[in-house]
């Protein structure tokens, strides 16, 4: 009989088997102490924390160049297109996105791959004792120690810089001029459309928030800015032309040419800076992925235009004024290369099927302006006989404009809450519901999981064929289906 080490692979197995679960380990302690600090949502608008520990690093952020993304809605996505692109034209790529999904690895990915447990601990024990530091400081002048968020900013900063990458493609996290992302100064800032969340600390009208997200706008550096309403554009154009930026808009310099759907996705021809780029076969559904394409286009685009003797030279703030090609017809990158990009582009928890038979879909959308993109999405993209929402909101969040905006696309909805201490109790959230659907459309359901379970029941009532389930209404909703489905995240 071959003994069990020799069938499961031998010393060398077991050996290895044992250094990934200390790895785990050591992620799971390092884990807790981040998470043990002041939650993002919890936060004191400052970068004096992390710009002090980034000057006890020596400036990380500005040893590469940076595409520093912000907006309402959509950031997540482009960050991930950015960064994708970036690494098909053959350069090292840092990505920071958040929140995170499952795993805190996930916003600090090298070459669009999450860190290695390990090298996670080592980075943040390596970055601790400058933590440690900064937070004395901050003790001794009876000011809070560095939030969650700053911690994992400076990490991100750290790993980009020992890598080294050529460039970082960086979300912000909240608004921007005071957001911990904003010590890096971005060569090309993307704006994408800006509407009303996190009122508490950007202010209670778009203008007010396109305000603070104007703020990544640096002196010299390209504004790549998507469509806005009225009063948010004037605001970005007035900072633009404040800081001497160089302004492209959608619509004007660039955007979507043609669309139509496509098994799995869409094809579609994007309008860049310098010309046409068709037939790019894009793996995400709904129109405002095709308009997130576009932004992260003519992003790439501005960078290897403006600074292609930079990157990698250590020099990651803007250079002075940029000068952006003149439109010819001729796109300015290979039409080859931005093809195998995107279509290898993912964004999990965006518009996602999870599963089939029924169709399971998992949305992020936690604002009213994403709850309506998302049923437009919706409308354009999918034919269900029915469609059964799950829907969890978080406490601070505008429950009653989200189940506004998915009223015409939801046949019922089951209420629910993820695990997330700030969720909306489910009895208070129904009794917003029922102010959009009749009483006998909304269920209730304690666990998220007996909600599933219910809306894969209800959207398959009287054997009707073709029916589907939504979860949305947050971030944890949307992650936490996805684990209960068995969907990994990378």
């Amino acid at each position: 009989m071959t003994p069990a080490s020799h069938r499961s692979g031998g010393p060398a197995a077991a050996r290895r088997a044992a250094a990934d679960a200390a790895a785990r380990e050591r992620m799971a302690q390092v884990g807790a102490r981040i998470l043990a600090r002041a939650p993002e949502h919890d936060l004191v608008p400052s970068l004096d924390r992390i710009a002090a520990v980034c000057r006890l690093l020596g400036d990380p952020q500005r040893s590469f160049g940076v595409v520093h993304l912000t907006g309402t809605n959509g950031k997540t996505s482009t960050t991930r297109m950015v960064e994708r692109l970036l690494r098909e034209h053959g350069l090292r790529t840092g990505r920071f996105t958040s929140p995170h999904l499952v795993d805190l690895r996930e916003r600090i990915c090298l070459d669009g791959t999450p860190l290695p447990p390990d090298r996670f601990a080592e980075a943040y024990q390596e970055l601790e004792p400058y933590l440690d530091l900064v937070d004395a400081g901050s003790a001794e002048r009876g000011e809070p120690r560095m939030t969650f968020f700053e911690v994992l900013v400076a990490l991100a900063f750290a790993v980009f810089a020992d890598a080294p990458v050529d460039v970082a493609a960086i979300e912000v996290g909240m608004g921007g001029s005071w957001d911990a992302t904003n010590v890096a100064d971005g060569s090309v800032a993307v704006i994408m459309p800006i509407g009303l969340d996190h009122e508490r600390f950007l202010g209670h009208d778009v203008a007010a928030i396109a305000t603070e997200k104007a703020g990544i706008i640096k002196a010299g550096a390209v504004a790549v800015i998507a469509e806005q309403p009225p009063e948010a554009l004037e605001v970005l154009l007035e900072h633009a032309a404040r800081v001497d930026a160089t302004v492209v808009l959608e619509g004007r310099d660039f955007g979507v040419s043609r669309r139509e759907l496509a098994l799995g996705g869409q094809l579609v021809a994007l309008s860049g800076l310098s010309g046409v780029y068709e037939e790019i076969f894009l793996p995400l559904h709904g129109v405002h992925q095709a308009r997130n394409a576009a932004c992260a286009l003519a992003a790439v685009e501005a960078l290897l235009a403006t600074r292609s003797e930079d990157l990698g030279s250590g020099l990651g703030a803007p250079m002075g004024p940029a000068r952006l090609p003149v439109p010819t017809g001729s796109p300015s990158l290979d039409v080859e290369v931005v093809r195998a990009a995107f279509v290898d582009v993912d964004s999990p928890g965006r518009l996602e099927v999870v599963r089939r038979s029924p169709t399971v879909l998992v949305d992020a959308a936690h604002n009213p302006a994403g709850a309506r993109v998302l049923a437009e999405a919706l409308t354009d993209t999918f034919s269900f006989s029915r469609l059964v929402g799950v829907v969890g909101v978080l406490a601070d969040k505008d429950a009653l404009g989200i189940l506004v905006a998915l009223g015409d696309v939801l046949d019922e909805v089951v209420i629910t809450r993820s695990s997330s201490a700030r969720s909306m109790p489910v009895e208070e959230l129904a009794e917003i519901a029922r102010e959009v659907f009749d009483d006998d459309r909304v269920h209730l359901c304690e666990r998220l999981d007996d909600a599933l379970t219910l809306a894969i029941e209800r959207c398959e009532y009287d054997d009707l064929p073709g029916g589907g389930v939504l979860a949305t209404g947050s971030v944890t909703v949307a992650a936490e289906v996805r684990t209960l489905l068995g969907r990994p995240v990378g």
